[in-house]
């Protein structure tokens, strides 16, 4: 099996044959001009060597007697004077009466094209390689009393080159090397920038990564220094949901600021649509100068309902245990009461124990006709109560009983019990909570949510939903996981919208449009 050649050789190959090409036009043009120039040149002279053999009077007294005997004599010292090749003399019929070839005198003359027999002067190429200029001889009476032709054929093409071998071979000598070491000095360019790769190298490394970009499941988006995307593989493109050509800044800020290494450090999440994105960015560096970066793209949506689900049941775990906790210590206080024989008093803490209970469940049922959302209220008092947080229904809390589809009670249970959490975990012991369900005429809920805590800067009402953080997250570098982003990404896909601003402590605001 024959080696493929190098960068090296298939430079130098192709360099001497663009040299032979350059050094073949040249030559080829160096003849036109020449013929150009000969024919130019040569056109002039034999027309003054054909003027001044017509205007010798022997000649033209010759003509004119019909004596042609010097005739040949003059034509003659014409000739090798003026180094023609032949000069020839006709009479007024046009008969040849001297001519360079014997065999030619007595014959016809050939007119051709010539305006001579009209008393014009003419130079002519009837073959291409020959000149030839016809100058009428006058008498007296400027009448043509004969013709006088001088013609001149051009060396062969290659007769110049051949002419000066030295110079031609150290042409080509010259050629060669210059062409020889450009080659090598392009190759070795060129091998510099392509970090060493053989063509073929480079082919089979272009079809790997194709392969690679292609089969790989996760989005891949390269970026070279100035933060243009030079490389885009479909999966990132499907996640991204990116047009052909891409313009960051058109691009969401916190996406931008990923991208573009703006906003550092793992497991970027970032909110695209209905999807929740993990990106991680690596710098490209080469000979210690970053020349690029490689983002690579991973959805965590499917992960992220998990997460809600897990947490879902992470409250009503928590919710179970507050409430046998607080079920416990009634329990006790019943026994105690109980020993030391105060029934009396064991018969008001049991009323006022179910009062309190039934007072909240009633108060719940009553204002919210969302039984899922009634449920999470319910379970969502005891475990505010083992925190010290009190929670209390909006004023203004007034939810209908609608036809509502499981889905769209899930989603609203989604949102409400992240917003709840994250506001129980910044009012802190000693806080409030209020929560408010609003309907309204087409079936959509509006909640909102406001606790007792420092409520959320101003620079970070924004950040707490793209990065997923809770509002305690937003205070403590880290973050604890996905609330927020879970009840915008919820608010986005049934096209609501999901916002935050500080009164008296934070209060989230939240909107779920109706199905239609």
């Amino acid at each position: 099996m024959t080696a493929p050649r190098t960068l090296a050789r298939q430079f130098l190959g192709w360099q001497l044959g663009i040299v032979a090409l350059l050094l073949a036009a040249v030559a080829a043009l160096a003849v036109t001009q020449s013929d150009a120039a000969f024919r130019e040149t040569q056109g002039r002279r034999m027309l003054s060597v054909a003027e001044d053999v017509a205007a010798t009077a022997a000649l033209r007294q010759s003509l004119e007697a019909g004596e042609y005997g010097p005739l040949p004599g003059i034509a003659t010292t014409a000739r090798n004077l003026s180094g023609a090749d032949g000069i020839a003399v006709a009479d007024a019929d046009l008969v040849v009466r001297t001519a360079a070839d014997p065999s030619a005198v007595g014959g016809p003359f050939a007119l051709g094209d010539s305006t001579a027999a009209a008393g014009r002067s003419w130079v002519g190429y009837p073959d291409g390689r020959t000149v030839v200029a016809h100058v009428p001889v006058l008498d007296d009476d400027a009448v043509v009393v004969g013709i006088v032709e001088a013609r001149v054929a051009a060396p062969p093409l290659l007769t110049g080159l051949v002419a000066a071998p030295g110079q031609t071979a150290a042409l080509l000598g010259v050629a060669l090397v210059v062409g020889v070491v450009g080659s090598l000095l392009l190759a070795r360019r060129v091998r510099r920038q392509t970090l060493g790769l053989e063509p073929a190298e480079i082919v089979e490394l272009v079809q790997r990564r194709e392969a690679m970009l292609l089969g790989v499941k996760e989005g891949v988006v390269g970026m070279d220094a100035a933060h243009r995307v030079t490389l885009l593989n479909g999966a990132a493109r499907e996640l991204l949901d990116l047009p052909a050509d891409v313009d960051l800044d058109a691009l969401d800020g916190r996406l931008r600021d990923v991208l573009t290494g703006a906003s550092a450090g793992e497991d970027q999440v970032v909110l695209r649509g209905a999807r929740v994105l993990v990106l991680n960015r690596m710098p490209v560096v080469v000979d210690g100068t970053e020349v690029g970066a490689v983002v690579t793209l991973r959805d965590r949506t499917e992960l992220a309902t998990l997460q809600d689900r897990l947490d879902a049941s992470r409250h009503v775990t928590d919710t179970l245990r507050a409430q046998t906790h607080e079920f416990a210590n009634r329990l006790h206080t019943i026994a105690g009461l109980t020993e030391l024989g105060e029934h009396d008093e064991v018969r008001r803490f049991v009323a006022g124990v179910v009062a309190e209970s039934d007072q909240w469940r009633r108060e719940v049922t009553e204002r919210v006709g969302d039984p899922a959302a009634a449920a999470l209220l319910v379970a969502k008092a005891s475990l505010a109560t083992e925190r010290g947080v009190a929670l209390r229904l909006a004023g203004g809390t007034r939810l209908t009983a609608a036809r509502r589809d499981a889905a769209f009670s899930a989603d609203v249970v989604t949102v409400l019990g992240n917003l709840v959490d994250n506001a129980i975990d910044a009012a802190g012991a000693g806080g409030w909570v209020e929560a408010g369900l609003d309907g309204d005429g087409d079936g959509g809920v509006r909640v909102t949510v406001r606790d007792s805590g420092p409520g959320v800067a101003t620079e970070l009402a924004d950040e707490v939903f793209r990065h997923g953080f809770t509002t305690k997250a937003a205070e403590e570098p880290g973050g604890r996981g996905l609330g927020l982003a879970l009840a915008r990404q919820v608010c986005l896909r049934r096209g609501g919208t999901i916002a935050v601003h500080n009164e008296d402590g934070a209060v989230f605001t939240a909107t779920l449009p109706g199905v239609d």
